[in-house]
């Protein structure tokens, strides 16, 4: 077994994955999130505040907690994961795609949330004009709500991603910690400390702090344009 002891290129492999995982959990959190916040600011239902309770469990619930729901639903004993073990062949504990679907369900709130904000404060006489021209609600959507609402998705999005690169919790029930496999970013740095490698803890610590770091003043900067737009 190779042993690599230089921090860089023992962080070099979970930080790609990391990146990989944050990527396309981003993506499933940014569609999800931003139709779920679209619909949530436009419609009054039956059961609207329980659900919207519902969709901002993971930002409370202990990632460990969330782990465990997604192996009772994913697991090859569970309702989804156990259909699609017998009908397609696809397991997705212990494996990259667990820990996207993982990293997705915890950064979701974080896009909904901001989604829904960015919707709702979208000026209302906007859209009542587009349905006057009549535009379908598809068309309102993608050239009213969409462009107006985008700084404040986009925030959202951009604090989804870096949840979504340093969870923990759930991705190591699900996903676990392989090495080249699943084994992400703040998964290196626990067996890091716990293996005594302090230099690979330390620069893995400091890069990802550097990264979260980038993207909050990002996040911020892009709330602050969205703001002074909304003064002129």
């Amino acid at each position: 077994m190779l042993v690599i002891d230089h921090p860089i290129e023992g962080a070099l492999i979970p930080l790609l994955l990391s990146l990989k995982v944050a990527f396309w959990a981003t993506m499933l959190a940014g569609l999800s999130g931003i139709a779920t916040g679209f619909i949530f600011s436009r419609r009054v239902f039956f059961l609207r505040e329980f659900l919207d309770a519902v969709f901002t469990l993971p930002m409370v619930l202990p990632p460990t907690v969330i782990g465990y729901y997604l192996l009772v639903l994913i697991g090859r004993q569970g309702f989804l994961g156990g259909w699609l073990d017998e009908n397609l062949g696809i397991n997705l504990v212990f494996t990259w795609q667990g820990a996207v679907i993982a990293a997705s369900v915890v950064s979701f709130p974080l896009v909904y949330k901001s989604a829904r904000s960015a919707f709702e404060g979208v000026n209302i006489q906007y859209r009542q004009a587009a349905e006057i021209l009549g535009k379908s609600e598809w068309a309102i959507f993608f050239s009213v709500s969409l462009p107006l609402a985008w700084r404040g998705i986009l925030a959202g999005c951009l604090m989804a991603f870096a949840r979504a690169l340093g969870e923990f919790g759930a991705t190591l029930m699900v996903a676990g910690s392989l090495p080249g496999r699943t084994q992400t970013v703040s998964v290196a740095i626990y067996e890091a400390v716990e293996m005594g490698k302090d230099n690979l803890a330390n620069f893995l610590v400091l890069l990802t702090s550097v990264v979260c770091l980038v993207i909050l003043i990002g996040s911020g900067q892009v709330l602050k344009s969205k703001y002074e737009s909304g003064r002129n």
